[in-house]
């Protein structure tokens, strides 16, 4: 979720160490009136634009001090889409306890199965593909989303585990833990964020091999120690491609960070079965609030590389599964780029990209065009070629360029405020809990509880996500037929947060079950 934002000397002595205190305060996640109906329909709640800050304080907060932090001349820009706030989970202080009450407890997390498969017609999808090769008109596979929270920037940010004690903090207790998470759950899918190199290759791809996983990883550049992993079961995928994407950029200043993503692209193994080829996609945005403009960017070459290996030969694109740490929270610009297709971005301040902040440091306006020309990606998030544009190199995680060019593409439309992406993609969580509206949070530690993580996924269109009168949608061909329920804030705390002796993540993993119709 974090990047290396405090520093400690002395890494082999992080238990014994304190980081300084600094005093701050900040709101929370979202009001649960930003939701217009409840799950199990993910897409109906997404502003149409922008982060609204019509803010309704949790319950744990006195009215009166909200008014005080957060006047309203300040957000006259953000009052027409729904209300959303941030992470009640803040303190006053960084010393002090959650907002919640702790109990010592060695209870696990419960998490219950959320089941759509009765929404489908009986008949569609009564074969399914089985171990002993029998014809099929469907293929159904599981994917996980999991940040794993690596243990180098663990011990970076200590001030963010202080609800911890030492011994659960620890690597030797903390694996063990996430591996038994794998076996438990047994996706087919795996897109796992801040995986650590060194643990990677000694433990954690044995690990999955010895369970049958192929593993493909891309480690962040510069001298970031972490990165992304996606594996996929054997018996159920073979790879097709693999395109690993370095956002790092020389010469260009936008781009100076190290985050990456991996794209690959994956046949299934169906036997009678023409299902088409699966793209899957896996990130770790910036996290920095302050500078949207920077993931948005990221988030823009991802979509170009995305967008090159889905293109099908009929025009169209093969179904598409995004995952990933986005550090942007529901209903943010960020967000609502990603489900909608498009943001007009122009006069929207930097700080505002993803919501993590209700009140930014700096006000500074995104600057239109947001990358420049040499990046060689067009407004439509795909690769173009063009006499101003340079060439861009494999070397440097781009695959290649110039996709397909956009019917009208002028240069006059390339200086417009806008950026679009052609994918109709939906969320696999509806943000909120079925059972009243509580906000779904996906991590949680001592400053914060909010959620930052999401499985994206082109729908079918018939899929649960899709609503009467909502227009032509493309047919993606994915259908969701359960999820693993997140939980609020309040019940993570009744396990003193994340992590804990049994959850060893600052995240919760986020797993779902898809129909791939032939």
């Amino acid at each position: 979720m974090f990047a290396h934002h405090l520093k400690l000397p002395g890494r082999s002595h992080f238990f014994h160490l304190r980081a300084f205190r600094s005093s701050w305060e900040g709101p929370a996640l979202w009001n649960s009136s930003c939701l217009s109906g409840l799950p199990p329909w993910p897409q109906q709640f997404h502003p149409s634009r922008y982060l609204s800050v019509n803010f309704r304080p949790p319950y744990h907060f006195h009215h009166s001090r909200w008014r005080t932090a957060w006047p309203n001349s300040s957000f006259t820009r953000f009052r027409q889409a729904p209300a959303i706030y941030l992470s009640c989970g803040h303190m006053d202080r960084c010393d002090n306890g959650p907002p919640f009450k702790r109990r010592k407890s060695n209870d696990e997390i419960q998490r219950r199965w959320e089941d759509f498969s009765q929404h489908y017609q009986q008949n569609e999808g009564a074969n399914i593909f089985t171990a002993d090769g029998k014809e099929t008109k469907s293929f159904d596979f599981s994917v996980m989303s999991y940040n794993i929270l690596s243990q180098d920037l663990l011990e970076d940010n200590s001030h963010l585990y202080r609800h911890c004690s030492q011994p659960i903090l620890n690597w030797n207790h903390r694996f063990p833990n996430i591996l038994k998470e794998f076996k438990q759950h047994n996706p087919d899918i795996l897109c796992l964020q801040e995986v650590q190199e060194d643990h990677y290759k000694k433990q954690i791809k044995p690990s999955l091999e010895s369970l049958g996983y192929h593993c493909e990883y891309k480690m962040r550049t510069g001298r970031k120690p972490d990165g992304c992993v996606i594996g996929f079961k054997q018996s159920k995928f073979s790879l097709v491609s693999c395109h690993p994407v370095e956002f790092y950029r020389h010469g260009i200043p936008l781009l100076d960070r190290d985050n990456v993503g991996l794209v690959l692209l994956l046949r299934p193994a169906a036997p009678g079965c023409s299902a088409p080829c699966l793209c899957v996609a896996n990130t770790h945005l910036l996290y920095n609030p302050r500078r949207g403009d920077i993931k948005l960017t990221q988030l823009a070459m991802l979509l170009a590389e995305i967008s090159k290996v889905s293109d099908q030969e009929d025009g169209s694109y093969c179904p598409i599964i995004f995952c990933g740490d986005f550090n942007s929270v529901p209903g943010s610009p960020l967000y609502s780029f990603i489900r909608e297709g498009k943001l007009e971005y122009e006069g929207l301040p930097i700080g505002k990209i993803s919501g993590q902040e209700q009140n930014p440091r700096g006000q500074r306006i995104l600057s239109v065009p947001i990358w420049p020309k040499s990046l060689g990606i067009s407004n439509y998030c795909q690769y173009e070629m063009s006499p101003e544009a340079k060439p861009v190199l494999d070397e440097g995680g781009i695959s290649g360029l110039c996709v397909r060019e956009e019917e009208n593409f002028t240069p006059e439309k390339k200086l417009q405020s806008s950026i679009e992406h052609k994918f109709r993609l939906t969320s696999v969580y509806s943000h909120f809990l079925t059972k009243g509206g509580t906000p779904e949070i996906t991590t949680c530690h001592s400053r914060t509880a909010l959620t930052v993580d999401y499985v994206f996924y082109s729908a079918a269109k018939n899929d649960i996500s899709v609503q009467p009168g909502s227009g032509p949608i493309p047919d993606g061909r994915l259908q969701l037929l359960a999820r693993l329920c997140l939980l609020c804030e309040k019940d993570l705390w009744t396990i003193n947060g994340l992590p804990n002796e049994h959850n060893s993540s600052d995240h919760l993993p986020l797993l779902a079950r898809f129909r791939l119709r032939c």
